[in-house]
């Protein structure tokens, strides 16, 4: 139980700005439990999901504005920085340049241009939520959360690293069999916290991002890195509002 504890301390620590007090020992038990990624979330989703419940009558813009200045404040913006390498990235062509984009300091258009995409795609799907009863917009907050660190925890347990930094450090402690404790993890958020159609495509669309930048990722750049996981939280963050938006306006 005392790793448990400590895996999910230190996945607070990792994926927010909280200050848990973790130390070293805790990171080394976040490493090793994937499970601890789903499980932060549900922290991360019911924090960021505030706004929509305490708002009241105010305008939808201004509800949607306070969820995406809860999420900064609460997780901060380094994974966005993972969203603008590989837009960097996959804005170069050639053998090898995707690579050398990684590399360089300057921010380029196709860096602009992905976090501009994932930043407007946010607000907006907020704003869909704010549309429509605050309980439905809090379970799908949650859940598209939830499904955003399954995303991170199946590149983890799935992929290979590129070399060694950041990615290495997870890939290095996870396998495939393990990706069965953040999958229970994530099952709630899809079947209970909304409903359930828009629930279970929040959820799915993190592990289905995550599968698609692995392949990208092993094609394009040998393995992924540190901007992989970053790159996959926020992008199925996004799709699985997105997703459980239409999922519950279509139910």
């Amino acid at each position: 139980m005392s790793a448990i504890v400590g895996g999910v301390r230190g996945g607070v620590a990792f994926l927010t700005r909280l200050p848990v007090g973790s130390g070293e020992d805790d990171w080394d038990r976040f490493r090793s439990f994937p499970a601890a990624f789903p499980l932060v979330a549900y922290l991360v989703g019911a924090v960021a999901a505030l706004p929509f419940l305490v708002a009241g009558a105010a305008p939808a813009p201004t509800v949607a504005f306070g969820y995406l200045l809860t999420l900064v404040v609460l997780v901060g913006i380094p994974h966005f920085d993972g969203v603008a390498d590989l837009g960097d990235a996959m804005a170069a062509h050639g053998d090898g340049v995707s690579r050398e984009a990684l590399k360089d300091t300057a921010t380029g258009v196709g860096a602009i241009v992905a976090v501009g995409v994932v930043i407007g795609g946010l607000v907006l799907g907020a704003l869909a939520l704010a549309a429509g009863p605050p309980l439905v917009a809090v379970g799908i907050v949650v859940a598209a959360e939830v499904g955003a660190k399954l995303g991170m925890a199946t590149v983890a347990c799935l992929a290979s690293a590129a070399h060694e930094g950041l990615g290495s450090a997870f890939t290095g402690r996870s396998e495939p069999a393990l990706l069965l404790g953040p999958a229970l993890a994530a099952l709630p958020a899809a079947l209970f916290f909304a409903p359930v159609a828009a629930g279970l495509v929040a959820v799915a669309a993190g592990p289905l991002v995550a599968v698609g930048l692995i392949r990208w990722a092993d094609g394009t750049l040998g393995g992924v890195n540190g901007d992989v996981f970053g790159a996959t939280n926020e992008l199925a963050r996004v799709i699985g509002i997105h997703l459980g938006v239409i999922a519950w306006t279509l139910s």
